[in-house]
């Protein structure tokens, strides 16, 4: 047997830039409530969520996507020739083929090197993040730009309460590279299938375009073809959230070889507020450990919510470079995906103001 080599110097990586994009909307539960029969009080006090962010204008799935990115080389201060691979993580491309990366790519001034599109709801990141580490480490390229963007109000319906109130837009985006001390451990994931249809569209392509081509004959017996939307089954996803995450968020902790009490942030998908807490609580975290929170003005935006919220904590000072943090991404699939991580420096160039 012919022995392959392998790259040991590559063995260490971490996160080390980071940067995101908020669409210039704000949307208050106020304005979600002029078409949903809810209130602001009641939403805020099952999500946590008081604002979310909504693509408007000329901003789409691709410009929020190179925007973030644009800034996660800014910040990072890398030759973008150095970049092999884009990942784009997103369930929100609005078309199968071609394929978002590698536009994304191209926009960036990346054309050529290989970008592909990574779809796994709500744990894409942590998915994109376990995979261009693992690409760096196997020697298959330098550094990787990992981009999660999601423009979920594209598919929602305005009167879904199981939905409409909770989704939100935006982008975030980190350059992943080799660096002196290791910063991403390996992650801990997985899925639930049997439970996949707690979230998901509530009609396939086929069916689709089987309606729509009905209709364009005027059969009286075919619905009316509206728009695909996303569905979910809040008490099923989170009965399914209860027993699988803290295990989990256990693994996690363990093949990171670190302990609870070395963790120093807790980054879990912005997915609701209440959530989150039980999640800290159960696993034994200390109460003063700082825990994202951007859910609160920027709402559930799916495979980007985790590196929005690293962001937001950095350019606020909740989180410094350099600390130790526990991510978690969930939902859709159903699936999840964990790291231990050393966060990136702060944004030269962040997305909001300080």
């Amino acid at each position: 047997m012919v022995s392959i080599a392998v790259n040991k110097s590559r063995e260490n990586v971490a996160m080390l830039g980071i940067g995101a994009y908020r669409p210039q909307r704000v949307v208050s539960n106020a304005v979600v409530c002029e078409t949903l029969d809810s209130t602001p009080e009641w939403i805020f006090e099952r999500t946590g969520i008081r604002t979310r962010r909504w693509i408007s204008g000329d901003e789409t799935l691709r410009s929020i996507s190179a925007a973030a990115g644009e800034r996660a080389l800014v910040n990072t201060g890398i030759d973008r020739t150095k970049i092999g691979a884009l990942i784009l993580c997103t369930s929100s491309w609005l078309k199968l083929t071609p394929h978002g990366a590698p536009t994304v790519a191209s926009d960036l001034g990346l054309n050529g090197i290989a970008a592909f599109d990574l779809t796994s709801g709500c744990g894409g990141f942590g998915y994109g993040l376990g995979v261009a580490a693992d690409l760096i480490r196997a020697g298959s390229v330098d550094y990787v730009l990992v981009i999660g963007a999601e423009t979920m109000t594209v598919g929602l319906d305005p009167n879904d309460r199981g939905t409409a109130m909770i989704f939100g837009d935006g982008a975030g985006a980190v350059v992943v590279g080799p660096s002196e001390e290791n910063g991403i451990s390996p992650t801990v994931w997985g899925s639930d299938g049997e439970n996949a249809e707690a979230i998901a569209q509530d009609v396939n392509f086929l069916e689709y375009m089987d309606r729509a081509q009905a209709l364009q004959g005027t059969d009286p017996s075919v619905e009316a073809v509206g728009r695909m939307a996303l569905r979910m089954e809040g008490p099923r996803v989170f009965r399914w959230a209860a027993v699988t995450l803290p295990r989990a968020l256990s693994n996690a902790l363990e093949v990171s070889g670190v302990s609870k009490e070395d963790i120093e942030v807790f980054v879990p998908h912005q997915a609701n507020a209440r959530i989150n807490e039980l999640m800290k609580k159960n696993l034994g975290l200390a109460d003063d450990i700082p825990m994202a929170n951007d859910i609160e003005n920027t709402g559930n935006t799916s495979a980007a919510s985790i590196p929005l919220a690293i962001e937001e904590m950095l350019v606020t000072g909740k989180a410094k470079g350099g600390q130790t943090a526990l991510l978690l991404g969930f939902g859709a699939g159903l699936s999840y995906a964990g790291q231990v991580v050393t966060l990136p420096p702060a944004p030269k160039e962040p997305s909001f103001g300080a």
